[in-house]
């Protein structure tokens, strides 16, 4: 148990996806205008990173492993991650259409999230067991979901600020995601 908590709380906190390792950065950076919507983004991906960590790990130890075929991985992972977001993407399209809307482009683009590929790669290399791969998918998943929270409640507290004509846009951003890492590495002592 003690063992999974370190897992959880590593995976969420000090090596965070998007601000310790710069994976995921395309959703981080485009869906985080408002809080609303990053919820939304970032629910998406821990079901997608969850699921995927789990079914990933399955399909590696019960088949790519007994057939020695681990060299295909990462296009299993590939295909599986494909068609876990297009299950997601049919799902909020039935049952949350404004989130689905609002959504738009991005919910296609966790297929190509590099972060979903990365936790399931990460989970082979680390030789985690099924039950730490979906531990460690998960806490990935809710570091997204805590960091793209954040990144846009603070951009919308600061849309009415009044920030110098250079930093407007997307080098405000990038200055805020950056602080953003620096106070995540405050997490680092914990280890």
């Amino acid at each position: 148990m003690g063992n999974l908590l370190a897992i959880a709380i590593g995976s969420a906190f000090i090596s965070n996806v998007v601000l310790s390792q710069f994976l995921g950065i395309c959703p981080f950076l485009g869906v985080s205008k408002k809080v609303k919507t990053a919820l939304g983004m970032g629910s998406a991906v821990v079901f997608v990173i969850t699921l995927a960590s789990a079914v990933a790990s399955v399909i590696y130890q019960f088949v790519l492993v007994p057939l020695n075929i681990t060299y295909l991985q990462t296009i299993v992972f590939i295909l599986v991650i494909a068609a876990l977001v297009q299950f997601v993407e049919m799902f909020l399209k039935k049952t949350m259409k404004g989130l689905y809307q609002a959504l738009g482009v991005y919910l296609p683009l966790i297929t190509t999230n590099c972060a979903v590929l990365g936790v399931a790669l990460s989970n082979v290399q680390k030789g985690y067991t099924i039950l730490e791969s979906v531990v460690n998918g998960f806490a990935v998943a809710f570091g997204f979901l805590i960091s793209i929270t954040i990144m846009a409640g603070l951009r919308e507290s600061m849309e009415y600020n009044n920030i110098p004509k250079a930093f407007r846009g997307m080098p405000h951003v990038l200055l805020t995601a950056g602080l953003m890492a620096i106070a995540f590495f405050g997490f680092s002592g914990l280890k």
